[in-house]
């Protein structure tokens, strides 16, 4: 491990408001899709505001190794130019993803339906999470996976030599298992069909259909289908990325809980499939505005006015929203920590399998600072004892995890005594410009000595 990899501990305090503008980085998740249809597109695809974290440079490494040709400007356009669908070159090496669930699973269906096959690994935490979800459907198509006990990786996926189109219904909500299956039934003849009882983030049925794919949604209220036409000509596009909503939440919350803080935060994502989390906020009494409303890039963005909002109260988190603010939760739950009342999340169990069982992550660092959290297999419930009554005082441990490192820093600046985290360098993978940017709205962050 190089010397600026080593892990660090940060620490965050009570002090002054936050105020300002924050500039969070572009949308991982459109980051990632725009790599890969780019690589799927003959000819040049532009990116304006590509998110520049260690999961989306991981995914623009594997880009190159499937053979698409991927630069950056020094004025931070990227630029890939595509080998078509049907042309991935077999890489020479293992794909390594990193920390990044979204990239491995969602390049594993890239190449589920071409005749090559890839080896994938990742950190110590990707190493862990079971893959059997996604390869279960690609197997439909005639991909083959060989991996760890349980499905989990290095693991070597072998593509399809004459692949089939699939119908296939998702067991859970899951934007990473759906764009999977669309991304493989790129290459299959036919029409490959996904059926999801509860809608989730819809970024990659949009962006394939600005590519030219030939994509059709239908929700009859009970589920909801979309259609994709196989083995289409995807034409190269210019694209400028969202900033992320998931970013957001961090300076968003951090605001609601610090006394005195003003902030804004411009041309912010909004896709309806994402924006569950600040509709939960607004629920719980949250002085949050969304001003000048507009589309770019095919996307729905506003700027965000975010005001301090010491009488937040507890509430029922309807379970169907779980889709759409599901790496929101651990940064909720520190919300609820300062509001009155329990509020009661139901319908989580995918965050158990995230990049570490965030439920017990974040319910023993929230009980070790004074909060009382009941929890189950899919649901967990934050005991909120209001402004100025979380004690803090505690170090947590990420386990690898950005978004708990992340949540707990935010949670750090509100509690009575400061709040450590044990390593600072996950963070980097998701938001790597977090410390500067609630540094510069006046946060109290910073490291520390191990």
């Amino acid at each position: 491990m190089s010397a600026q990899n080593q892990p660090f501990r940060m620490t965050s305090r009570r002090g002054a408001a936050l105020r300002g503008q924050a500039l969070v980085p572009g949308d991982k998740s459109v980051s990632h899709r725009a790599l890969i249809l780019g690589t799927l597109a003959v000819g040049e695809t532009r990116i304006e505001g590509l998110l520049e974290g260690q999961d989306v440079l991981d995914t623009a490494r594997a880009m190159r190794a499937f053979g698409a040709e991927v630069t950056r400007d020094d004025d931070g356009i990227w630029h890939v130019f595509g080998v078509g669908t049907g042309a991935l070159r077999e890489p020479d090496n293992i794909i390594d993803c990193g920390n990044s669930g979204t990239g491995v699973r969602l390049i594993m269906g890239l190449m589920a339906t071409s005749p090559i096959a890839a080896t994938f690994t990742g950190d110590a935490s990707l190493r862990s999470r079971p893959m059997g979800r996604i390869t279960d459907p690609l197997a439909l198509f005639g991909a083959q996976a060989h991996g760890r006990r349980g499905g989990r990786l290095p693991m070597t996926i072998t593509g399809a030599r004459d692949p089939l189109p699939v119908s296939y219904t998702l067991p859970v909500a899951s934007a990473q298992v759906k764009s999977a299956v669309l991304l493989a039934g790129l290459n299959a003849p036919g029409e490959t069909v996904v059926t999801e009882p509860v809608a989730t983030r819809d970024h990659t049925e949009r962006m394939l259909r600005g590519f030219g794919a030939g994509v059709t949604v239908t929700d009859d209220g009970a589920a909801r289908v979309i259609r994709l036409t196989g083995q289409p000509e995807l034409r190269p596009q210019s694209l400028a990325v969202p900033r992320d909503p998931s970013s957001a939440a961090f300076p968003v919350c951090a605001a609601l809980i610090a006394e005195g803080s003003d902030i804004l935060v411009p041309g912010i994502g909004l896709n309806p499939t994402r924006a569950g989390l600040f509709t939960t906020l607004q629920e719980m009494g949250a002085d949050l505005v969304f001003e000048n409303r507009r589309d770019e890039g095919g996307e729905p963005v506003a700027d965000l006015h975010v005001r301090f909002s010491p009488g937040l109260r507890g509430i029922e988190v309807p379970p169907e929203r779980a889709a759409s603010m599901i790496d929101e939760y651990p940064v909720l739950s520190v919300v609820a920590a300062f509001a009155e009342g329990p509020t009661t999340m139901r319908g989580v169990a995918e965050l158990r399998v995230k990049e570490c069982d965030r439920i017990d992550a974040m319910a023993r660092g929230l009980r070790a600072a004074g909060v009382e959290v009941e929890e189950g297999p899919d649901w967990w419930i934050v005991h909120g004892r209001g402004h100025g009554g979380v004690a803090g005082g505690v170090t947590v441990e990420t386990r690898l995890d950005h978004r708990i490192a992340m949540s707990f820093l935010v949670m750090g600046l509100a509690t009575a005594q400061p709040v450590t985290v044990d390593d600072g360098t996950v963070i980097a993978t998701s938001f790597p410009v977090f410390e500067a940017l609630m540094q510069g709205l006046g946060a109290g962050i910073e490291r520390v000595a191990a």
